[in-house]
C-alpha cells in the first residue's frame, strides 16, 4: 500500500496545501511508511472554516433544507461508505494496528449503521413546535442547528467516531471542519472520496489531516460555532479551557479505567464467555477507551478469576493486523508501545504479580507488538489501577463483597464504561445502577448507536449517540406571536 494525496478535501472540491509539509502514516505491523499526505497549517483551517461557514449561512443552504432532504443525502453518504469497505477495513487495520476482524465490525458497516440510523431520525424528529404562552399568545419553539462544527478525531477507531460526530451534526443541518489523527490519515481520504461520489453538498463536510497545534488553532477559530472532540483527558482538558472561555458547546468523550466485575455467581467457562469477554476487556488491542481493564474478583472465587483470565490473554493470537487470524495486532505507534512497556515496569515495581504476558512476543521483531499482560493482586490504589494505559494490561484486584465492589469500581478519576458478570441479570442490573459511570453492560458491552455514549467526572461531558447526540448538535429559538 503505497497511497499519496497532495490535496485536501475542502468545500466540495480537491485544494492545494498551503505548505510543502507532509505526513507520513507507518504500518503498525511492519513499521514500513504508507504513503505520503500533507500536512494542515492554520491557513487550510481557515480555507476549511470559511468553507463550512458559507454553506451554513446561505439561506437556502443545508442549514435550511427539509429534515428529509438531509436524510436523502445522509443516505447515499451511507451507501458510498459501504461500497469502499474493504478499502476502510485495509487502511485502518494498516495504519493502527487494529486486527482486520476488529475493523469489519467497527470500521466499515459500523460507521454506516450509525449514519442511517442518524437518517432516520432526521425523518423522525420534531424540529419545531408552538406552545400556548402563559401570558398570552403562542410561542414557536424552534430547534435549529449550532453551526459550524470542529470535530476532532482520534486514531483508535478513527471512521466511527468520526461518524459519532459527522452523523448528527448532518442531521441537524450543520457544517463540518474534520481534523483526523496524523496516524489516521489515508482512511480519512477515502471517507472524502465518498462525500464526493454521494454528492454531499459543497461546504457541508470538509477534511484537514493535521497534528495537535492546528487542531488547537481549530478550535478557537472565531467562526466555529461547536467543538466535538475525542481522545485523552489532558487534551479535553485543554479544550474545555478554550470553549469555556469562548463560551463555545464542547462535547468531550475522553479517557477510561472501567471496572469489569465479577460477581460471585459469574460463568468463568471461557468457551461460553470467552468472545463478551474479550470485547469487553482487550478489544483493539487494549487501544479502547470504555475496556474494562480493572478486574474486580471476588475473594471466594479470586483464583478463578485470575485462571480465566490468564488463559484467555495467554491463549490471544498476536500478529499483523492484516492477518484474519490475529486477535491482538500491535500498538498504534512506537511511542504507544513505550508507554504500554512503562506502565508494564510501574506495574512489576509496585509488587503486582504477573501471570502471563509482561514483554514483546517472540518473533515479531517488526512492528509495535506487546503480549497481552495479566496483573494480579493488585491494589486499586496502584499507579497501574488509576491510570489509563490504553494497551492490552489487565489490573485484577480481589474484593470482600458487593459493596466493596461498587466502592472499588467508583474509586476512579474516570466513569466511561464497565461490565458486570453474573448468572443472574437482574443482580447484575441493580449493581450497574450503583456504579458512576457513563455506561455499563451486563455480561456483554458495546455502544450501541441508539443509546447515549459518553462519560462523567475525567471521562468527559455530554454525549454521542443515541437521541441525545442529536440534540448536541440543536439550539432552541423561542419566537413569542
Amino acid at each position: 500500500m503505497e497511497l499519496r494525496y497532495d490535496t485536501f478535501y475542502i468545500g466540495g472540491t480537491w485544494v492545494r496545501p498551503s505548505t510543502a509539509r507532509l505526513i507520513t502514516p507507518v504500518n503498525a505491523s511492519t513499521e514500513q511508511p504508507l504513503g505520503q499526505v500533507p500536512e494542515g497549517a492554520e491557513a487550510d483551517i481557515d480555507v476549511a472554516v470559511a468553507a463550512a461557514r458559507r454553506t451554513f449561512d446561505e439561506p437556502i443552504g443545508w442549514a435550511s433544507w427539509e429534515p428529509q432532504r438531509r436524510a436523502e443525502v445522509m443516505d447515499r453518504l451511507a451507501d458510498a461508505l459501504d461500497r469502499r469497505a474493504d478499502g476502510f477495513v485495509a487502511r485502518v487495520s494498516a495504519q493502527n494496528g487494529m486486527p482486520v476482524a476488529v475493523a469489519r465490525q467497527l470500521e466499515s458497516g459500523y460507521p454506516s449503521a450509525v449514519l442511517r440510523y442518524y437518517a432516520g431520525l432526521a425523518r423522525e424528529a420534531v424540529f419545531e413546535e408552538t406552545r400556548a404562552g402563559l401570558l398570552g399568545g403562542a410561542i414557536q419553539v424552534r430547534r435549529v442547528p449550532v453551526g459550524v462544527v470542529a470535530a476532532i478525531v482520534p486514531w483508535n477507531f478513527p471512521q466511527a467516531l468520526t461518524m459519532f460526530k459527522i452523523a448528527p451534526a448532518m442531521a441537524s443541518g450543520c457544517t463540518l471542519v474534520i481534523k483526523p489523527s496524523p496516524e489516521t490519515v489515508l482512511d480519512a481520504y477515502l471517507l472524502a472520496e465518498a462525500v464526493e461520489e454521494a454528492e454531499v453538498p459543497a461546504g457541508v463536510i470538509n477534511i484537514v489531516p493535521a497534528g495537535r497545534e492546528v487542531g488547537a488553532y481549530l478550535v478557537s477559530h472565531p467562526e466555529v460555532d461547536k467543538v466535538a472532540f475525542t481522545g485523552s483527558t489532558e487534551a479535553g482538558r485543554s479544550i474545555a479551557e478554550t470553549c469555556g472561555r469562548l463560551l463555545r458547546p464542547v462535547t468531550l468523550e475522553l479517557g477510561g479505567k472501567s471496572a469489569a466485575i465479577v460477581l460471585d455467581d459469574a460463568e468463568l467457562d471461557l468457551a461460553k464467555i470467552r468472545e463478551g469477554l474479550f470485547g469487553a476487556t482487550l478489544l483493539n488491542n487494549g487501544q479502547t477507551c470504555f475496556l474494562g481493564t480493572r478486574v474486580l474478583a471476588p475473594r471466594s472465587r479470586y483464583d478463578e478469576v485470575v485462571d480465566a483470565f490468564t488463559a484467555l490473554a495467554s491463549s490471544l493470537v498476536v500478529g499483523d493486523a492484516g492477518d484474519p487470524g490475529t486477535q491482538i495486532g500491535p500498538m498504534a505507534t512506537a511511542r504507544q508501545r513505550e508507554r504500554v512497556e512503562s506502565y508494564i515496569a510501574k506495574g512489576r515495581a509496585e509488587g503486582a504479580l504477573l501471570t502471563t504476558g509482561g514483554g514483546r512476543p517472540d518473533g515479531l521483531d517488526k512492528g509495535w507488538f506487546v503480549e497481552p499482560t495479566v496483573f494480579a493482586d493488585v491494589d486499586n490504589s496502584a499507579i497501574i489501577a488509576q491510570e489509563e494505559i490504553f494497551g492490552p494490561v489487565l489490573s485484577l484486584i480481589p474484593y470482600d463483597d458487593v459493596d466493596h465492589a461498587v466502592r472499588i469500581a467508583n474509586d476512579s478519576s474516570f466513569g466511561l464504561g464497565g461490565t458486570v458478570w453474573t448468572a443472574d441479570p437482574e443482580r447484575g442490573t441493580a449493581v450497574a445502577h450503583r456504579v458512576r459511570t457513563g455506561t455499563i453492560g451486563v455480561n456483554r458491552y458495546i455502544p450501541d448507536p441508539a443509546a447515549p455514549f459518553g462519560g462523567v467526572k475525567a471521562s468527559g461531558l455530554g454525549r454521542e449517540l443515541g437521541p441525545e447526540g442529536l440534540n448536541s448538535y440543536l439550539q432552541y429559538q423561542s419566537i413569542y406571536r
